[in-house]
């Protein structure tokens, strides 16, 4: 039996994403200390970050909107495709007894096959 402990997939993949916000936290705080060592006030420094995030995220939202209408309107398309009619063929001729005697009919009524009178 092996003793060693294993990491599962999902460990693996929060930890990553844990050390991606880690550092893009730094970067924050870099770029922060960097704005205010060029004599933009602390507060200016946070108020321009949050305007960049706010604006990043209105442009993934407008972005996600164009996509979710596009996707919409694709499935709008397949179910009119499927819907069109474009398969409603008349019902098939069908061996039955009708008003000529036994033959093949077509769906209104019609005797189609060659026939005889005489040997009815």
């Amino acid at each position: 039996m092996n003793t060693t402990t294993r990491i599962s997939i999902a460990e693996r993949l929060g930890r990553s994403f844990g050390r991606g916000w880690r550092a893009y936290v730094r970067g924050e705080r870099r770029l922060s200390s960097w704005l205010a060592s060029k004599g933009v006030p602390v507060m200016g420094a946070t108020a321009l970050l949050w305007v960049v995030k706010l604006v990043v995220l209105g442009m993934l939202l407008y972005t996600m909107s164009w996509l979710a209408l596009l996707l919409v309107l694709a499935v709008v398309a397949a179910w009119v495709a499927r819907n069109a009619g474009l398969n409603d063929d008349p019902p098939e001729s069908e061996w039955r007894n009708g008003p000529a005697g036994f033959g093949l009919y077509t769906y209104d009524g019609f005797r189609i096959d060659p026939h005889v009178e005489d040997e009815e």
